[in-house]
């Protein structure tokens, strides 16, 4: 008698089962993850907040802080200047002086003050196209140790045409052709204070009528032109005139 198992013995699953089955794993996780993909990009990206600047800055001590660095700027005007700068000689001094450097053609105003402090303002210039020397005639700047004597006309119009220091009411017109030495705008005088270089007899200084003077050929300046006086653009000899006295010292070098 031959007895039967009460188990039905279980086959293995072929391959194409296996391929079947796998798929219906597979599917469904990729549409999941396309559909959420999806979704993701159709979403606003968040706004993103500006940054404050100086002027959106919330009210508080932060904002005073900007404010404290920006009063420091200097303020500029409309030409692009500074207007704080201060220039040198602003105040007047307690004493000051000339020097007129004949190598480089510049005048240099030195101000002392009641403090110790001095300051030294810079304008160019124009001495002898001749050369230096002292002699009555020779057209030519002389050096040594002078004072301005006298200062002539105060008040004039720039360019004014000064003849014998008289104002003729004209004005030059700058840098036309044939100009000539043309005294304009404002006069100081120099008297010299050494006996034998540039005052007595047929070398004085003030007796030649050597003059700081403004000029109608002001782009000659900054080069020897002049007929023995020294030469100033027309404002920079009102500037100048205004912040010296009679009797202030000039000395001329070579």
């Amino acid at each position: 008698m031959i007895l039967k198992s009460r188990y039905t013995e279980i086959k293995p699953p072929s391959r194409g089962n296996v391929l079947w089955l796998s798929l219906l794993f597979i599917i469904p996780v990729i549409a999941f993850s396309l559909y959420y993909a999806t979704k993701s990009s159709n979403e606003p990206e968040p706004s993103a907040q500006p940054i404050p600047t100086s002027a959106q800055a919330p009210v508080g001590a932060a904002n005073d802080s900007v404010e404290k660095v920006s009063d420091k700027q200097p303020q500029i005007d409309s030409d692009n200047q500074p207007q704080d700068e201060v220039q040198p000689c602003a105040t007047p001094p307690i004493n000051s002086k000339i020097t007129v450097d004949i190598s480089d053609q510049q005048l240099y105003l030195h101000c002392s003050y009641a403090d110790g402090k001095e300051e030294v303002k810079t304008y160019s210039v124009s001495t002898s196209k001749y050369g230096i020397g002292n002699k009555a005639g020779s057209d030519k700047t002389p050096l040594g140790q002078h004072i301005i004597k006298q200062k002539i006309g105060d008040g004039a119009p720039e360019g004014t045409i000064f003849k014998a220091r008289q104002n003729t009411g004209k004005i030059a017109e700058m840098n036309a052709p044939g100009a000539g030495d043309l005294v304009t705008t404002r006069i100081m005088w120099l008297s010299g204070l050494e006996p034998g270089k540039n005052s007595g007899s047929g070398i004085d200084s003030h007796k030649r009528y050597i003059y700081i003077h403004g000029t109608a050929e002001e782009e000659k300046i900054g080069t020897p032109a002049s007929h023995g006086c020294v030469r100033m653009y027309n404002r920079d000899a009102i500037d100048l005139f205004e912040r010296v006295s009679e009797g202030t010292q000039v000395d001329i070098e070579e």
